[in-house]
């Protein structure tokens, strides 16, 4: 039976400590460390194929950094991929079988890819986009799990509701569409806004300007449906602006066909 979404729960945190060796020394790898080391777990071992910076996570966490996966050992509680697509199908064709629990913490990928490795298996994906150096507060942290049975799932949970008070439980198809979703709320938000910023630097204009809409546009997510808050130029059909808006991008088809495009989009969603 696919699972049902559900809101964030507050879960309590657990006591006991799980020894982990993280696999990845990327963003995530580094954050995950971060927070359960910080939660009191042990790290025990973190690879990755270039020994300095596995050796710069590791420092920070008191574990032993490692750069040959034959060098993993079979000590760990839990096993966390947290590495990119194509380098994650590839482990899973390199790492020996265990009993031991193993996760991956891909958006866009099934948990049965784990399943050679071992029996319990599962996800544990995050949609925040993760900056190495700056700091989160993890107890805000939306974490998506899921597991190969029910008491992988609960394990996954008890472990992960250690750092966050956020967790949901979503299924592949689910967390699919999730990472769709997230994709375009912040990789295609940031693009937008990096477009925003070049068109101002370009017209002499102090890009800091706009935070506070920016702030604003993020805040009226608490507020109900998104586009019964649309406002602006094309919700209003002032076509005027429109026209005159248009000819200021005539010399630059690409944002003047992204323009067009949000513009058409805005107009078929209209709420009266």
């Amino acid at each position: 039976m696919k699972k049902t979404n559900i809101n964030s729960t507050s879960t309590g945190r657990s006591t006991s400590s799980r020894t982990i060796s993280i696999i990845g020394s990327g963003n995530v790898a580094t954050h995950l460390a971060l927070a359960l080391h910080q939660a009191g777990h042990t790290i025990r071992q973190v690879f990755s194929r270039e020994f300095d910076h596995a050796s710069l996570l590791a420092s920070r966490i008191g574990a032993q950094p490692i750069n040959k996966i034959d060098l993993l050992d079979s000590l760990s509680d839990v096993y966390i991929l947290a590495v990119n697509d194509d380098a994650l199908y590839d482990l899973a064709l390199d790492l020996h079988p265990t009993d031991a629990l193993i996760i991956h913490t891909s958006g866009s990928t099934p948990a049965s890819v784990l399943k050679p490795i071992s029996r319990r298996h599962g996800v544990v994906w995050s949609p925040q986009t993760f900056v190495r150096d700056l700091a989160l507060d993890y107890s805000r942290l939306p974490l998506c799990i899921e597991g190969s049975d029910p008491d992988v799932e609960a394990n996954i949970e008890a472990l992960f509701s250690t750092i966050s008070n956020h967790i949901y439980h979503l299924d592949f198809e689910q967390r699919r569409w999730a990472h769709l979703a997230a994709v375009m709320v912040n990789n295609f938000g940031n693009a937008i806004n990096a477009l925003a910023q070049d068109l101002s630097g370009k017209h002499g204009i102090d890009f800091s300007m706009l935070r506070p809409l920016a702030e604003m546009t993020v805040k009226k997510m608490d507020y109900g449906p998104l586009w019964a808050q649309q406002t602006g130029p094309a919700r209003r059909h002032d076509q005027k602006t429109i026209d005159a808006q248009r000819r200021l991008l005539a010399n630059d088809p690409k944002m003047l066909q992204l323009y067009d495009m949000m513009t058409e989009i805005i107009q078929s969603h209209d709420i009266h």
